[in-house]
């Protein structure tokens, strides 16, 4: 007999508490201040408990996170009253934010898109290529592409070597 797609509160707070930091650190990589950060994180896990998906794993409970968390922060950061916003207006933001930022994840925070999530899911999240590409659904040339051409902009950014 198939598991129901109903789940617990129990349930449903377990799931939360094993996979929100992670939620949370990619949402605010792409969102930049903890606001819209809380809200994409919320969304996440509004979606999972609508949608009520099986999941045969941990692992596969947090690629599933992960994937509709990076797509709601794309979507919101493309919506038309953003492309309006005035950014300086939430500098503050930022500079409160107790997200425990250094310069590098500042400097991860700054890549485009296509480099942010997979650099956040294979330094950070420590997903492998062949499982980045299935989260994302990108061909995993691509995802070594983007790694590859990530670590050479941090590289100029930060100096040095940036193997980990």
């Amino acid at each position: 007999m198939p598991k129901s797609l109903l789940r617990t509160d129990k349930e449903i707070a377990e799931i939360y508490q094993r996979h929100v930091q992670a939620v949370y650190r990619l949402c605010f990589a792409y969102m930049k201040n903890p606001a819209d950060a809380e809200d994409a994180v919320s969304d996440t896990f509004y979606r999972m408990i609508k949608s009520g998906p099986v999941f045969d794993s941990e692992k596969h409970e947090e690629a599933w996170l992960m994937r509709t968390a990076g797509n709601l922060c794309k979507n919101n950061l493309k919506h038309w009253w953003r492309r309006n916003e005035n950014w300086e207006d939430h500098a503050h933001l930022r500079d409160n934010a107790d997200a425990g930022t250094d310069s590098t994840l500042e400097a991860v925070m700054a890549l485009p898109d296509k480099y942010k999530a997979v650099v956040y899911l294979f330094y950070y999240a420590r997903y492998s290529g062949e499982e980045i590409a299935a989260i994302l659904r990108k061909p995993q040339s691509t995802v070594r592409s983007h790694l590859r051409e990530a670590r050479s902009i941090l590289k100029r950014k930060l100096g040095g070597e940036f193997d980990a």
